[in-house]
């Protein structure tokens, strides 16, 4: 299938969630699976889909529980399922991508190439055409999962330009953290994936902190007056191998959904396995905008100045004997986004 064969005219286009469990500590197994929920996304017509968070091996759930002896065991474990980008993994989605004609977004746990002892929460994006898009690195890990991924750069706060709509994507709570979103309506995102480690929850009375995954993609939604997937891991007790249970077994249920540019859910997922599908228009995208363009017709520049910085990270260490520099210098740019807002 070549690139197009799903769409269904140049203003509507179909948007999916993939919610599905990963294999725990097995990047082989859950390529594998990855690539054969994106070919049953593609028979099913959709545009673009969407993994939830760091999916590819699985979401560190260890690091919200005590620290034990067993959590530096699964720490050195999730390191060497880590990937790089590209890699085996990446051209194996990629050509699943490719085969099934849809564009992928997809959270992995991303090797630092330099050091090999760190990951990063990353944000994957693949286009149809089988090749990386876009590689966005979150920001700030959040509480516990200090202990396992480093902080990302602003390199991959881009919206790409698609046949059907300009995408984007942010790993969970760099939803809550605002500035980022306004980098990416800033660059006029239409189709937003948000993804999410995968749970709703009731909070306890003085309870503060929380995902909120539905909340923020609605948020994000609304403001930004784009089509938002919230797609959300999934992590039941039935998924933790034998060895890893004594980390805890506390669950990640799900709760995906697809949400209009107005922030209204139309589509919502259970805690089962699934690919959540729903339509969207570019006609709702630009009428929402034309209600409230925040980077444009209903920002404020006189006042507000906002500017991000895109220069790719590079070596800690730049080595050399005095003749030649080993380090990658290639690996930095000057491009930057700059908005009087």
């Amino acid at each position: 299938m070549t690139g197009g064969e799903n769409m269904h005219n140049n203003k509507t286009f179909k948007l999916a969630a993939i919610q599905a469990a990963p294999v725990l500590f097995d990047k082989a197994a859950s390529t594998e699976k990855a690539c054969a929920l994106i070919a049953d996304a593609g028979r099913l017509g959709a545009d673009i889909v969407a993994f939830g968070e760091s999916w590819l091996p699985g979401y560190p759930f260890w690091v919200d529980g005590p620290v034990i002896d067993l959590t530096w065991e699964a720490s050195a474990a999730y390191l060497e399922n880590s990937i790089a980008i590209p890699g085996p993994e990446t051209d194996a989605l990629c050509a699943a991508a490719k085969a099934a004609g849809v564009e992928v977004v997809i959270g992995v746990a991303e090797t630092d190439p330099f050091t090999e002892g760190t990951a990063y929460c990353t944000a994957l994006t693949i286009g149809r055409e089988g090749e990386i898009l876009n590689r966005h690195r979150k920001l700030k890990p959040t509480h516990g999962e200090r202990i396992i991924w480093g902080d990302g750069d602003g390199a991959g706060l881009r919206v790409l330009e698609r046949p059907y709509g300009r995408i984007s994507a942010l790993n969970c709570w760099e939803h809550q953290m605002m500035l980022p979103g306004y980098a990416l309506a800033a660059q006029g995102t239409q189709i937003h994936a948000a993804i999410w480690p995968g749970r709703e929850k009731t909070p306890r009375d003085g309870e503060v902190c929380w995902a909120r995954q539905h909340l923020l993609s609605r948020a994000f939604a609304s403001q930004a007056c784009a089509y938002v997937i919230c797609a959300a891991g999934l992590r039941l007790e039935e998924h933790i191998p034998e060895r890893w249970r004594p980390l805890g077994v506390w669950e990640h249920t799900g709760q995906s959904a697809i949400i209009d540019p107005r922030g209204e859910i139309i589509a919502v997922a259970g805690s089962e396995e699934t690919i959540l599908i729903a339509e969207g228009s570019l006609d709702l995208v630009r009428a929402a905008k034309a209600a409230c363009d925040i980077a444009g017709h209903y920002s404020r520049p006189d006042i507000f100045d906002f500017a991000v910085n895109m220069r790719p990270a590079g070596p800690r260490v730049h080595l050399h004997d005095g003749e030649e520099d080993y380090a990658d210098d290639a690996s930095f740019s000057d491009s930057s986004i700059d908005e009087d807002e």
